[in-house]
């Protein structure tokens, strides 16, 4: 095995890449400002990027902002410990890409909302949207800004050799540089980070599967995959069985028809972190853009799942040993693609760990951007300064920017985000509020007569019944539920649990039953006053948008049979 230490030639390309990426953004930030920072103060420029981005530097932004560790190291380590079956978080976001193409994004463009928490203040009131403001200030830093950052730091440095905490604050800095810019600057720097993502993700396919078909006499990437499908069958397959151990994780059925939709669209559709990119578009750039998104979410299990499952062979063949990933109780499945760019070759290994960084540096300066975007003009704006100006909205940005990242640095080492898998800890404690918030949302949309008072009960409601469904379990017996596959013992467990994607559906039906009983009551009937402005000619696509989309359903629906 080589030594976890970048050779001169690695720090070469690493660098070259960065200088690349800065040198961009610099220009980008001076001709925004036309050098004397005349747009420095307008803050929906430097939040959103308010008609700036083109297509296709939306959609690479929307998939920079999201791919990062969770999927280069959680999700990697998920196809080494489940296989295929982790693809349905990305093949099932192209198709949730464009469900939110066709009827979200209209829905937002036509009534001039550009964050979340605008949104119910304009739909519900602003009890519910400060309430959000706050959890969505809380779940982005507790959650996904310390993962990201632990989880990219552990990567880089397994890597590279360099000290843990070093390459936490390293990143950060990286990103606070990138983000100070805004969201033009973060958006068209996204560009290139996505080029060099997938540059480098595909070479780390391409040497993987490589290794295995030499390490079994034979060479060729085609052979390696075919020889992965021989000797870890069942990490090919989609649908995972109720007998098999991470039947928890991923619970059979009901991943195509239950919670994985609700992670999907609420994450899609209702995220401030991801819709803020397309909301200062028109409605054909915003389409575009989370088109072009959803034919990129299709190869990212080449370029992740694919890396995992091959680790998974070569590990089972002796290749890595268990000072590599550990063993029994302590294997940790996290180590797989680290483990891989540390047997890549001088130069490729430098430019694959640059693509690493890229994406984590990428999905950090695009998470602080959004929590500096709620704080600013969701909670400063409204109730701590109701007459900043322009250029104090931007600086309090600013500084929300780097505050956050700070709290990120001092939390991340103490959430055990290693321990349990760092894809699953993201998608679990992200689920806790996911299916309330989109209750809210969708009935927010399409239903007039919701009440500010239903959305207030899907949001605390929802979160609460989350946490009850979480320790239920210890409290009672739930094996009647194990013949429908709502319930399963866990490996090393006696106790029966609810697979979090199916906590997730019991939540989301249980807050729209809630919404509507309330709303009801509250409003004996009548449309709500506040009801958005909505009309049926907003939800028809344009050819080229149509023909992209069937495309795209065709794709998913070919692999999903092949790999049932």
């Amino acid at each position: 095995m080589q030594q976890h230490q970048l050779a001169t030639l690695d720090y070469v390309v690493f660098f070259v890449y960065f200088l690349i990426v800065a040198g961009y953004g610099i220009w980008i930030y001076n001709r925004k400002t036309g050098h004397d920072g005349t747009l420095e103060g307008d803050s929906k420029d430097y939040f959103l990027a308010e008609g700036s981005l083109t297509w296709w530097a939306i959609g690479s932004s929307l998939i920079a902002s999201n791919i990062s560790a969770e999927q280069f190291v959680g999700m990697a380590g998920s196809g080494f410990k489940i296989g295929l079956a982790i693809s349905a978080y990305e093949w099932m976001a192209s198709v949730t890409l464009i469900i939110v193409a066709t009827f979200f994004i209209p829905v937002y463009l036509k009534n001039r909302i550009f964050t979340m928490p605008q949104f119910l203040h304009q739909r519900y009131n602003g009890t519910v949207a400060m309430i959000m403001a706050i959890f969505w200030l809380a779940l982005y830093v507790v959650v996904n800004l310390t993962s990201i950052l632990y989880l990219g730091a552990i990567a880089v440095s397994s890597v590279s050799g360099l000290n843990l905490t070093f390459c936490m604050y390293a990143l950060a800095v990286a990103a606070v540089i990138i983000t100070l810019g805004g969201m033009k600057v973060i958006g068209f720097t996204d560009v290139i980070q996505v080029f060099f993502l997938i540059l480098g993700g595909l070479a780390t396919t391409y040497l993987a599967l490589n290794l295995v078909s030499e390490h079994f006499g034979t060479t060729g990437v085609v052979n390696g995959f075919n020889i992965l499908m021989g000797k870890a069958n069942e990490h090919f397959h989609m649908i995972v069985k109720r007998d098999d151990p991470n039947y928890i994780d991923l619970p059979g059925l009901t991943v195509l028809l239950g919670g994985l939709w609700i992670v999907n669209l609420n994450y899609w559709g209702c995220n401030q972190y991801i819709t803020q990119r397309a909301l200062g578009a028109d409605l054909p750039t915003a389409r575009g853009g989370l088109l072009f998104a959803a034919f990129l979410k299709m190869l990212m299990p080449v370029i992740v799942v694919l890396p995992g499952i091959a680790a998974f062979v070569l590990y089972r063949e002796n290749v890595f040993g268990a000072a590599e990933f550990g063993s029994g109780a302590d294997l940790n499945p996290d180590r797989a693609y680290p483990v891989l760019l540390n047997i890549l070759p001088i130069g490729l290994k430098g430019l694959s760990f640059a693509a690493l960084t890229a994406a984590v540096v990428a999905s950090l300066a695009g998470k602080a951007n959004s929590i500096a975007t709620i704080f600013t003009l969701d909670v400063y704006k409204k109730a701590l300064n109701v007459n900043a100006s322009e250029k104090k909205m931007v600086a309090v940005g600013k500084i929300t920017v780097v505050v956050a990242m700070l709290l990120g640095i001092l939390i991340a080492p103490h959430l055990g985000i290693d321990k349990k898998g760092g894809f699953q800890f993201i998608q679990e404690y992200t689920g806790f509020v996911s299916p309330g918030i989109f209750a809210m949302f969708i009935l927010g949309f399409f239903w007039k007569k919701a009440t500010s008072g239903a959305a207030l009960f899907a949001t605390i409601g929802g979160f609460l019944f989350s946490i009850v469904l979480k320790f239920l379990p210890g409290m009672t017996d739930l094996s009647f539920l194990a013949p429908f596959g709502f319930a399963v013992k866990p490996e090393g467990s006696n106790i029966y649990e609810i697979p979090f994607l199916d906590r997730m559906g019991f939540v989301f039906v249980f807050c729209i039953v809630g919404m509507l009983l309330i709303s009801l009551i509250q409003g004996k009937g009548l449309a709500s006053p506040k009801g958005l402005e909505i009309d049926s000619s907003m939800f028809r696509p344009n050819r080229s948008f149509a023909i992209g989309s069937a495309i795209v359903l065709s794709i998913i629906t070919c692999l999903y049979v092949y790999f049932w």
